[in-house]
């Protein structure tokens, strides 16, 4: 079915739509569908997104196993220079999305029409609501009782880290001991959203031996070109991806729904929304 964005008809394909159980596209007015309702739905109600998280932590504790027999190893390529063979192991985890379920605020986007904002974001982590993805605890703390310190390295802000800390204290989480493992953005000058700086850091006293992330720009800071640029980049880390570069799953958010306009947002939700629709690759259709 070709989808075009005559409002006029919106109605009427939609309730054709909801009626033969077919997936309908999602516009920004509040009386319309949320972009992210169907990936929401599937986070916080799918036993398949449950399973997909058990598995995607099942095989980072094989690879964590095999990594750490290998001290000439690196994760962290760009970041990781001179002798590290006999630093300490780490690994460079993600926090949201990766191990913590921030799908309570997804949904209460759906059911406000509401966008993100750094406001109610932050009004979000001060609440302490989120939740663990299922065995991410286990994983992490299967790394600490290796031996292995375990970093999170969030684009949460560092006005959010004492909420953040508190409820992945609570969940059980490994904290680090003496050391600050919680690496935030803007914690230091440097820290941007782009990761590569704060990567730079760990591996100047920790051989980083595994990374794990929802987002590409959990692993290079080539995530914010085009799409076909970041295709070069993830083509050119290929052999990476399922044995040291582990990602779980999220449909909701990331850089590769801003990539079609660029990342630029400033433009408006109309103007988004039109480049992630240009973006597609449909299908002709039927001949007849």
């Amino acid at each position: 079915m070709t989808v075009t964005s005559n409002k006029g008809s919106w109605p009427t394909v939609l309730a054709l739509a909801l009626g033969l159980g077919i997936a309908t596209p999602a516009f920004a007015e509040d009386a319309q569908p949320s972009d992210i309702l169907n990936a929401t739905l599937w986070m916080q109600k799918s036993v398949e997104y449950k399973a997909n998280s058990l598995a995607i932590f099942a095989l980072a504790k094989i690879r964590l196993d095999q990594l750490l027999a290998d001290k000439n190893f690196t994760s962290a390529p760009n970041e990781q220079k001179g002798d590290f063979a006999n630093l300490p192991p780490a690994i460079v985890l993600d926090g949201d999305e990766t191990l913590l379920d921030n799908s309570g605020y997804q949904a209460w986007m759906v059911a406000k029409g509401q966008t993100f904002s750094p406001k109610t974001w932050t009004a979000y982590v001060n609440s302490e609501t989120s939740t663990a993805i299922p065995g991410a605890i286990d994983f992490c703390k299967y790394a600490d009782s290796k031996g292995v310190k375990v970093f999170y390295v969030s684009n949460r802000t560092t006005e959010e880290k004492p909420a953040t800390k508190k409820v992945m204290e609570r969940l059980g989480f490994p904290m680090g001991g003496n050391v600050d493992t919680f690496l935030f953005s803007k914690d230091q000058p440097d820290w941007g959203s782009a990761k590569s700086t704060r990567r730079a850091f760990i591996a100047k006293s920790y051989r980083i031996v595994m990374m794990m992330g929802d987002n590409f720009g959990d692993f290079t800071d080539g995530y914010k070109g085009t799409e076909a640029e970041r295709l070069k980049e993830f083509e050119a880390n290929k052999d990476r991806w399922g044995r040291d570069w582990i990602v779980p799953a999220n449909p909701s958010y990331g850089s590769f729904e801003s990539a079609p306009f660029m990342h630029d947002y400033k433009k408006s939700a109309a103007e988004q929304r039109k480049a992630k629709y240009d973006s597609l690759m449909p299908w002709s259709g039927p001949t007849q």
